[in-house]
């Protein structure tokens, strides 16, 4: 275990505090609160916002690393870019990002730590390297982190809405309006709580739309996320009426294209950088499956 000492010179709040001093990510800071590793004068502290005052002294104790148990596999996956901070991963249809309700293994992150020399460990054990995600059945570009640095900058850039992230998919209908903004609040469906919703009182959501082309029952948009909730697009596609085509979750309608999940994929990541402060925009082309329906449309 490995223990920091700290003098407070400024007041501000603990986290902002450790955020600077250490390096880390705000949810780890706050880990190690609630884990009654931070001292304030000698005393435990178990609030992450907690107030400083100058002169305060502050002790973090900083737990041993804990040994990866998630293994490598040799799953095939295409790697858009890659250098020595970040790798941009075009993902499948059908590949779960990481470990979790109830998935244990042949995940992207098996994939990655097979095929990258390293992963940031921020997010733990199970999820390195994973700044964002895009759900399972969901296709398209997401960045990795291969080191802390730069999961901390990349991190930043998705809260300040700087990392600019863009979907297309295909909804169920035809949508009216050429474009607009779907401004909601996000949580969990009262209904059935392994489904998101739009709520009263869950986390601010807000997509873009565009329209690309309308056919005779379908309309192909174009959604840019300024937030990153859950099943976001699929939720606001859902509550402007028109659900995305193949979604086994939010439409009710059945598939008549004999799709494995919805008609969504990340089509363009744009970011800056870690380490060169670049500006950098990345493009995946639809998948075949997605192209062929748009054929069949035609």
């Amino acid at each position: 275990m490995e223990t920091l000492k700290f003098s407070v010179e400024i007041s501000q709040r603990l986290d902002t505090f450790l955020a600077e001093k250490t390096q880390k990510s705000r949810s780890a800071i706050k880990k190690l609160t609630e884990d009654g590793k931070v001292l304030i004068n000698g005393k435990v502290v178990l609030k992450a916002g907690a107030s400083l005052k100058v002169g305060n002294e502050i002790i973090v104790e900083i737990p041993d690393a804990v040994k990866l148990s998630t293994t490598a596999e040799n799953i095939p996956i295409e790697i858009v870019y890659q250098d020595k901070d970040i790798a941009v991963i075009n993902k499948p249809q059908g590949l779960t990002v990481h470990t979790g309700n109830g998935v244990h293994g042949s995940t992207l992150v098996n994939a990655l730590l097979y095929h990258l020399d390293s992963l940031s460990g921020i997010n733990g054990v199970l999820r390195p390297g994973i700044v964002h995600r895009i759900d399972k059945d969901t296709s398209g570009l997401l960045v990795v982190a291969k080191n802390d640095k730069a999961h901390l900058s990349l991190s930043e850039q998705i809260k300040d809405k700087t990392c600019g992230r863009t979907y297309v998919a295909l909804l169920d209908g035809v949508l009216k309006s050429d474009s607009g903004t779907v401004d909601t609040y996000i949580g969990r469906s009262q209904k059935n709580r392994t489904m998101m919703a739009v709520t009263r009182d869950g986390r601010r959501a807000v997509t873009h739309y565009e329209v690309i082309k309308r056919y005779s029952a379908y309309t192909l948009c174009r959604f840019k996320l300024e937030t990153g909730r859950t099943h976001q697009i699929r939720v606001h596609s859902k509550h402007l009426g028109h659900a995305i085509v193949g979604d086994p979750v939010y439409n009710t309608k059945k598939d008549k294209f004999g799709l494995k999940g919805q008609l969504l994929h990340a089509i363009k990541l744009e970011l800056t950088h870690p380490s060169s402060g670049e500006r950098m925009s990345f493009e995946a082309p639809l998948p075949d499956y997605f192209e062929n329906v748009l054929k069949i449309l035609k």
